[in-house]
């Protein structure tokens, strides 16, 4: 009997990395337009009526005796926002056991490149904002965009080695769980220490969850949503409850790869078996033995796949196509035609914005880069250069949804908050450019694995 490859059959099996890649590109893309959507729609109705919409209130009861308001900007902001966190806290998980963070010799370049590439960008913020009613925004160039920088790296593919790539993907990462800890640490408002004792019970009971090797996700999602609004009351930014739930997440599954082989095997003859018997229907709509193997099969494929992967993969293209793109069209929105251009682009924050993101990015990233290097604590990613990491640190640059995020958090004045966003769309836009003009000179014609052989 004639055999074909498994891909031939059913397509290419993807890993892991590649989907990322895949969602990450498509992501991009649809942020640039919802993005660009948004830009129309507050230049053409005017900033007070997108704020009167996203202002609408929605009240929330759970029982008799809780219940608080929220506006639409709010419940974008502080509840779809979780799980955008959520799934930051799963990658970072994942990548910290089994990925680019596992090794601490590997992780060191991209986690000391990212706080270079926090900390310079702040610094020249405050240099333009120090004492000034905008120094709050100081936090808001410091993470970068990983939609954005990794959509430009895979349109440069054929260009650049497949690990800058990982390195930046490393970055961003690292540069996320920074912005986590600095809107915990800095953008919090008077905490409630009744609400934060309950939210400490909440998440005692899911890591005895974690502990207690309960590998089923339905009540991690209970517990979490209780989290969200024990941190909702508490003060801090009811979004870390992602964060938080994330690292109880299992990251074991249910069944090793060894007892996982032996399980399919034994289902695997019951329904060869099934199917020799010329007393039973070749059918599983009408062999309900058949239609139970078929069942015990996709279950046993479910459980050799950790919580955190499965939750990963579900949440990912939510996360990319439905949350983040309304996000963008909540917070990104600037009346292009009332902006005072000369007033504007001239502003201590937007140029702070602006220059921190552009500027600071690729100083911090690279300089940092070059210290951890020479003093042998880090290592360049294997066939990346010095002029392929110049281009991924100036792609860093590229800031744009925990930008808007910590805007948002930073100002209460519209006029704050729109010249924010202005530096955030500004530099991100130039940062682009600059990298990608960047890489498609350095970088040559890369060579496939077949090629090189040859």
């Amino acid at each position: 009997m004639r055999t074909y490859p498994l891909e031939s059959v059913f397509g290419r099996i993807l890993s892991p990395f590649e989907r990322f890649l895949q969602r990450a590109t498509a992501g991009g893309v649809v942020l640039v337009v919802t993005t660009l959507i948004a830009l129309v729609l507050a230049t053409a109705l005017g900033d007070h009526a997108l704020h009167a919409f996203w202002g609408r209130r929605i009240a929330v009861t759970l029982g008799a005796s809780y219940s608080f308001e929220l506006s639409l900007h709010q419940l974008v902001n502080d509840g779809f926002m979780a799980f955008f966190f959520l799934l930051v806290g799963l990658e970072l998980k994942r990548e910290m056991l089994v990925g680019e963070l596992s090794s601490i010799k590997d992780a060191a370049l991209p986690v000391i490149a990212g706080a270079g590439g926090m900390i310079v960008p702040a610094l020249i913020f405050a240099g333009f904002n120090a004492g000034e009613p905008t120094a709050a925004g100081w936090g808001i160039p410091m993470a970068t965009d990983i939609a954005f920088a990794v959509g430009i790296l895979v349109l440069l593919a054929s260009r650049v080695p497949r690990n800058l790539t990982i390195f930046l993907v490393a970055l961003a990462i690292a540069d996320d769980l920074g912005a986590v800890l600095v809107i915990a640490l800095f953008y919090t408002a008077e905490l409630d220490l009744h609400a934060l004792r309950t939210a400490a019970v909440i998440f005692g009971v899911l890591w005895l969850f974690n502990a207690g090797g309960v590998r089923n996700t339905l009540p991690y999602v209970v517990a979490g949503v209780l989290l969200w609004f024990a941190l909702q009351q508490s003060g801090l930014h009811a979004t870390l409850a992602g964060i938080l739930l994330a690292a109880t997440i299992p990251a074991r599954p249910s069944y090793t790869p060894a007892q996982f082989e032996r399980r399919i095997d034994e289902l695997h003859d019951a329904f060869h078996a099934d199917r020799a018997d010329q007393h039973t229907p070749d059918d599983p709509l009408s062999n309900s033995r058949m239609a139970s193997l078929s069942g015990a099969i996709e279950r046993s494929a479910v459980a050799v796949q950790s919580p955190l992967q499965r939750m990963e993969h579900r949440l990912t293209p939510w996360v990319t196509f439905v949350i983040i793109p309304i996000f963008a069209l909540a917070n990104a929105g600037i009346d292009l035609a009332s902006i005072d251009w000369a007033s504007a682009l001239s502003s201590r924050l937007t140029l702070g914005v602006a220059l921190g993101l552009v500027f600071g990015k690729f100083i911090g990233v690279t300089s940092f880069s070059w210290i951890a290097v020479r003093l042998g604590v880090g290592r360049l990613p294997e066939g990346v250069e010095w002029k392929h990491l110049m281009g991924a640190a100036w792609l860093a640059g590229i800031g744009f949804t925990m930008s808007l995020f910590i805007a948002e958090l930073a100002f209460r004045d519209p006029l704050f908050t729109d010249e924010a966003k202005l530096g955030i769309l500004t530099g991100s836009a130039l940062a682009a450019v600059i990298g990608l003009t960047w890489l498609f000179r350095v970088g040559g014609k890369r060579l496939s694995a077949n090629a090189r052989k040859g």
